[in-house]
């Protein structure tokens, strides 16, 4: 049985995500910081394993380096449990959508077999890469703060402007050299999707503005609603609360 997209048991496992988040949050609340830390810290890993699953499994490792969004999140999620950066963790609460978004929109795996290793490989870690960001902010390990909302902006995009020139340069090698895939193909990647989109959401983008690099710019203000929305009440309690303080 394969996982499919949209089908009766896709659904399903998206309903099991909430149910491990909310379940991970139960689990944990009553317990100490240190415990919350070292325990999310011990789940982010799965991140990690994934990325050197991809990379010893597959027969092109060379398309499966850490260069999609969900990878990078992967690598600094770790980073930001041990580190409580704030800069970081505001980051993560949008890099985490990403995740959630690759589990809904799942074509690149929709045809993996339901409990394979592939499957395992891809779904948990992506869970886990939604969830965890969110409860380090329930539990207060990192705060919310609507101020990082520009450093989260940007960081997005030198992230996104470096991986897109890092494509080029690793497309443009493997042309010049004939690097070719396990079925004799000459590689071409499209890490952070760049180059080209992957699903019907990113397709919307590219119609509007049909050139590679420049169409997911499009995103951007997207996630700026996104940041506001998110911040929207801290906004408003911190500017009611001056008010009032400036009328004692």
């Amino acid at each position: 049985m394969t996982w499919q997209t949209f089908s009766l048991i896709h659904i399903i496992t998206l309903i099991l995500t909430i149910f491990i988040i909310v379940g991970l949050y139960f689990i944990l609340r009553n317990k100490t910081e240190k415990v919350k830390i070292i325990t999310l810290f011990i789940l982010s890993l799965s991140g990690i394993c994934a990325i050197i699953y991809n990379l010893i499994v597959w027969d092109s490792p060379l398309e499966y380096l850490p260069f999609h969004m969900c990878s990078i999140n992967a690598i600094i999620l770790p980073i930001a449990i041990l580190t409580r950066n704030k800069t970081i963790g505001n980051l993560l609460i949008l890099w985490s959508l990403g995740a959630l978004v690759a589990l809904i929109l799942n074509y690149p795996a929709a045809d993996y077999e339901l409990l394979s290793w592939t499957f395992v490989i891809y779904y948990f870690p992506h869970t886990l890469e939604f969830g965890i960001p969110i409860l380090l902010f329930v539990f207060g390990i990192i705060k919310l703060d609507y101020k990082n909302i520009a450093s989260t902006l940007l960081i997005t995009f030198v992230i996104y402007t470096a991986v897109h020139f890092i494509n080029v340069g690793l497309n443009n090698y493997f042309i010049k050299n004939n690097i070719l895939d396990w079925a004799g193909n000459v590689i071409q990647v499209n890490y952070m999707f760049s180059f080209s989109p992957d699903n019907p959401a990113l397709q919307l983008f590219y119609n509007i503005i049909p050139y590679k690099y420049f169409y997911m710019l499009l995103v951007f203000p997207v996630i700026l609603v996104y940041e506001v929305l998110i911040y929207l009440p801290r906004i408003i309690k911190e500017k009611s609360y001056n008010v009032a303080f400036k009328q004692i």
